[in-house]
């Protein structure tokens, strides 16, 4: 089922073109009708144009009338935009069928739409580092954009660690919301975090120390985030390096210590992150929490 994608840059300049040029020629492979934004190779210092340039290119995207609009990547420059950011040109183009798609620093601009207009967004691929990989995309990622794409997608599941194996079947309805962990941290304090109450709240990062990943879970907890949340899902945290010092500080640790601060259930290994498998989540959406033993899903039905 041929379907318009329109791909932008938000955030960070692309670096790597010849990645973004593979993912769109992947995207025509499969049927769609591809459409690059006029800026989307643009340079500004390190963002991909200036403030005016990046503005205008998501009123564009918003005016596109595509079904899926989608980044090209992520990196830093849209919690500079958010005050100027087009929301009504948004609310109308995610009410006339346009899903606005990507992870990372994207997740400012969905946090923002969220508690500006309340419409959903999709936590889900980019371009560059998810479609233009070499050698190939990752199968479970491209099958969870088409089921996005075609409309088809009513939830996704994933296995627990063993170590949170539920004796009892446990069941949370909430607005799933969140995405990168530094980013809704920052925008604590703000009037682009969302104000979720009874919220199944999903987070993931990347370069980021457990220590780090602590401390902006202690910033969210203190101000008094986690604690309206029935459930915190967490994603992967990658890319960081441990240090002798650290002396058993770990991950888990961190993790450990946030089940003893909240009484949100708190679960692990949500495929979700800077990783090539990832799956698409609706950023918004009313979802049922599910778990069964070790497996574990969020159910969103159809989503039209």
């Amino acid at each position: 089922m041929t379907k318009r994608i329109y791909i932008f840059s938000p955030s960070s300049a692309v670096r790597n073109k010849a990645a973004v040029r593979r993912g769109v020629a992947r995207l025509k492979a499969l049927g769609h009708e591809v459409e690059l934004d006029p800026a989307v190779f643009a340079t500004h210092m390190r963002f991909a144009g200036d403030d005016a340039t990046r503005l205008a290119a998501i009123g564009r995207a918003a005016d596109s009338g595509a079904d899926v609009a989608i980044i090209t990547r992520g990196g830093y420059g849209l919690t500079r935009l958010l005050p100027q950011l087009p929301y009504k040109q948004i609310a109308r183009a995610i009410d006339g069928g346009t899903q606005f798609v990507g992870l990372s620093d994207f997740t400012a601009f969905q946090s923002a739409v969220l508690a500006e207009t309340g419409r959903t967004t999709w936590a889900g691929p980019a371009i560059g580092e998810d479609f233009g990989v070499e050698p190939e995309p990752d199968d479970i990622m491209q099958a969870c954009f088409d089921d996005l794409v075609t409309l088809q997608g009513e939830g996704t599941g994933w296995q627990l660690p063993a170590a949170e194996r539920m004796a009892k079947p446990l069941q949370e309805k909430g607005v799933l919301w969140g995405g990168n962990l530094a980013i809704v941290a920052a925008l604590a304090g703000t009037p682009w975090l969302p104000k979720v109450k009874g919220g199944i709240l999903f987070l993931e990062d990347v370069h980021e120390h457990p220590y780090r990943i602590e401390r902006m879970l202690t910033q969210l907890l203190y101000a008094g985030v986690l604690q309206r949340q029935k459930a915190i899902l967490l994603g992967h945290f990658t890319n960081w390096v441990p240090v002798p010092h650290d002396k058993g500080f770990r991950l888990k640790t961190v993790v450990d210590w946030l089940r003893t601060q909240v009484k949100a259930t708190v679960l692990t290994g949500l495929p979700f992150g800077h990783v090539p498998t990832k799956v698409c989540l609706p950023v918004g959406a009313k979802v049922t929490l599910a778990v069964e033993g070790r497996d574990a899903f969020v159910i969103w039905g159809h989503r039209h």
